[in-house]
């Protein structure tokens, strides 16, 4: 029984070997953003992408093959991309001042609920989107619209 292995690599394991055919997968450009800018759009991305978000999560549970799904992912990028152009005409300095402070303070965001209240404004007054946090309860005020967001 050995105790050490030799790593090995076979060459060309994960490269496709067949070009993908533009009908197969049409162009697209690349999203381009890390992931503190999307992480500070995620919750507008959810809603204003909901319908081709759910079109390509349901054609994902059809099939395990990964070319099955490509025209509903290049859906989806498209219009992730259509959204951050908006961010960017309409609101771009306090997106930036948002996804910047994520950025400084380790992705931690009760350290950037000041500069995410003003993203949230200009969001919802540019674009009319809302930020909705998924489940939470009808009763209490979602974490990003408290005052004093710490417990005691």
């Amino acid at each position: 029984m050995t105790t050490h292995r030799e790593a090995t690599f076979v060459e060309g394991l994960w490269v496709e070997k067949e070009p993908l055919s533009s009908s197969t997968a049409p162009a697209v450009p690349e999203v381009g953003c890390t992931s503190a800018p999307l992480e500070s759009a995620a919750f507008f991305l959810a809603s204003y992408c909901k319908k081709y978000n759910e079109d390509f999560v349901l054609c994902k549970n059809e099939s395990q093959d990964p070319k099955h799904c490509l025209k509903e992912g290049r859906k989806v990028t498209r219009c992730s991309l259509d959204l951050i152009e908006k961010l960017k005409k309409n609101c771009d300095a306090q997106w930036s001042k948002h996804w910047q402070c994520l950025d400084m303070n380790n992705h931690q965001l009760f350290h950037c609920r000041k500069e995410e209240r003003s993203f949230n404004d200009c969001v919802f007054k540019s674009l009319g989107l809302t930020k909705v946090i998924p489940e939470t309860p009808e009763d209490q005020v979602p974490v990003h619209l408290k005052e004093k967001p710490l417990y005691k």
